[in-house]
């Protein structure tokens, strides 16, 4: 066993001689390894200091490549719309009439960005070309507007007869499609291009004021004829004539401004974008609005110089002008305030008209030296109430001048109100307003001719026949016209009391007949006279019953009755009074008088015993004279 053991020792001893001499080898080479790793270190230093210089060097001149080639593109970039400008010059020059229109837009198009890069590098060295660039196109759009306004002069070419469009109800002509489509083309090029050449606020264009400027023109020329019209059918053939409604020419007028201004406005919807509509569409329409206005000035002057009679026909133009300029309003905005600014002349003579009719209605009356002798109605009457007849006409603009003026502003001439135009509608208000103001007419009327009556007239029958007469007048004209439904109050609370009042005048030139028909019973007797009506049994007995002296006073009586009688009746078919007067004031005197005699005949008819000598009437017969005054 010792033997083996020894033998594995040795070779164990064997194997780690090995190995220690494999270590010593392996430091050996491990410095060696290190030394050449620093050798090798030292070298790399030196070379990137000597490296350094020559890399840096190399990166500058590549950017300074790079910076040159930019410079180089930036060059070949500023030459090319000067290339570019060269040849649109020569398209340019040529003119619109030898060039394609769309190819000579199209060519503007590219002069136009040209310019705009060009001004962008902002060079000296450029100046010159911006310069003749600018020129080029602005010569090139000068030729674009002489084509616009040249399409619009065609367009205007056509004489157009107002009248015969607005006879016929048919809509006005507008420019033709393809024109329009080329007239389109041109403002939007123009439009973009010319706020690129001014670089400022651009607030109007060529093509806006071109436009403006021809079809003004256009429209202004075909409401010529209309407009003399106009003032023309103002003139009066006879003096003291009522105007009447449509009389006039502003009716037409009005419609044909409206029919043009309506075609302009879908013509120019179809060439100028939407942000310039309003523009272009008052500046078109300024010159015919300012004829408009020039015509109702004179209109007005015509107006004021008879404004008893043709206030009406201020009140028509209100209407018409104010209707006009809500129709147009919903399209054309920019007309609304021009149009009410034309009738603000007339809108204030009229206003004013209101205390004027009041005031000559008062004046007429007032300048009367006589009334008629026989109690008839005087012309004053019938006028003041066709004026209102005629009133009913025109609600819409009366009720809005009487709610600018206020309730019972009309009584004052110093009032003026509001000048603003209130809305057209003739609601509850409106017709509350025009009540109250023919209310006021009716009783400045009635008024005044009870003052005058009682100064001129010699006794109240007289007056009350005058009174009933006019007050009749006013009720009939109210009845028979559109006045019933406004004025069914006034006529219950107002005129019914003027009725009752000169009926009651009239009744007392009656009372005497009326008062020989009465007689005295004493109730303290122990006999006192039957007062029976049977029949002539009974007046027999009370006439049997009477003193002498009595009877006297009765035979008295009969005879002032019949006296009294026959001339207040005789009077009564002398007075000229309307046909409702007449029935009405006859049997009033025939409810009074015909009982009282009947009564007095049933008693006191024995007197003369038939033989006519007092009582010279029966009942019936004194019923028939009494139906002969209605």
């Amino acid at each position: 066993m010792v033997g083996p053991r020894k033998g594995a020792f040795a070779e164990e001893a064997a194997e780690v001689e090995v190995l220690e001499a494999n270590i010593e080898k392996m430091k050996t080479l491990t410095k060696k390894i290190q030394a050449s790793r620093n050798r090798l270190e030292t070298s790399g230093k030196a070379m990137n200091e000597a490296m350094a210089p020559i890399y840096g060097n190399t990166a500058k001149l590549q950017t300074t490549n790079r910076n040159i080639d930019r410079i180089l593109d930036a060059i070949d970039k500023l030459r090319a719309p000067l290339d570019q400008s060269n040849r649109e010059d020569r398209i340019i020059n040529q003119g619109l009439r030898n060039v394609d229109l769309q190819d000579y837009i199209a060519s503007l198009g590219r002069t136009s960005q040209s310019l705009a890069e060009l001004r962008r590098t902002n060079m000296r060295a450029n100046q010159q070309a911006v310069a003749e660039m600018s020129a080029l196109l602005k010569r090139g759009l000068r030729e674009l507007e002489d084509a616009f306004r040249d399409i619009l002069r065609e367009s205007c070419r056509q004489t157009v007869v107002p009248l015969e469009y607005v006879m016929k109800n048919n809509p006005f002509p507008t420019i033709p499609q393809e024109q329009l489509s080329t007239l389109r083309l041109i403002n939007t090029h123009i439009s973009n291009t010319f706020a690129q050449i001014s670089q400022s606020d651009v607030r109007e264009t060529p093509t806006q004021k071109i436009y403006a400027e021809v079809r003004g023109e256009y429209v202004t020329r075909s409401l010529q004829d209309l407009s003399a019209a106009s003032i023309n059918t103002a003139k009066k053939v006879t003096a003291d004539a009522i105007y009447r409604k449509g009389t006039n020419g502003i009716g037409i007028y009005a419609q044909g401004m409206e029919g043009l201004f309506v075609a302009e406005y879908d013509n120019i919807t179809n060439i100028f974008p939407r942000d310039e509509w309003t523009t272009v569409c008052g500046a078109t329409c300024a010159a015919p609005l300012a004829d408009f206005t020039k015509t109702l000035r004179e209109l007005n002057g015509h107006i004021q110089r008879n404004l008893m009679t043709d206030c009406f026909l201020g009140y028509e133009i209100v209407d018409i002008a104010s209707r006009l300029s809500m129709r147009l309003e919903q399209r054309m905005s920019a007309l609304r305030r021009p149009i009410q600014d034309s009738i603000k002349p007339i809108r204030e003579t009229s206003k004013a008209s209101m205390n004027k009719l009041l005031e000559d209605t008062r004046a007429r009356i007032q300048t009367l030296v006589a009334l008629p002798m026989d109690g008839a109605a005087v012309p004053v009457t019938t006028s003041t109430m066709t004026r209102l007849q005629e009133m009913t006409n025109y609600l819409s603009p009366i009720s809005s001048i009487l709610a600018s003026l206020g309730d019972g502003g009309w009584k004052s001439s110093a009032n003026t109100g509001s000048s603003s135009s209130l809305p057209l509608d003739v609601g509850p208000d409106g017709q509350r307003l025009f009540e109250h103001y023919a209310s006021d007419t009716i009783e400045t009327l009635l008024q005044n001719l009870d003052g005058k009556s009682r100064v001129l007239m010699k006794n109240k029958s007289l007056q009350g026949v005058f009174l009933s007469n006019n007050a009749a007048i006013v009720e009939r004209m109210i009845r028979s016209s559109e006045l019933a439904p406004l004025m069914e109050d006034y006529m219950q609370k107002k005129l019914e009391p003027w009725k009752k009042k000169a009926s009651s005048w009239y009744l007392e030139a009656w009372r005497e007949p009326s008062g020989y028909l009465l007689d005295v019973q004493y109730t303290n007797r122990k006999e006192r006279p039957q007062s029976s009506t049977a029949g002539s049994a009974d007046s027999v007995a009370i006439v049997k019953a009477l003193g002498s002296k009595d009877k006297d006073a009765i035979k008295e009586k009969f005879k002032s009755f019949n006296t009294s009688f026959e001339e207040l009746s005789q009077r009564h078919k002398s007075y000229k009074m309307e046909r409702e007067v007449r029935m009405h004031l006859g049997k009033e005197v025939q409810n009074i008088m015909e009982p009282l005699y009947s009564r007095f005949w049933d008693r006191y008819h024995e007197i003369d015993k038939g033989k006519g000598k007092y009582v010279k009437y029966s009942k019936v017969e004194l019923g028939q004279a009494l139906s002969g005054l209605s």
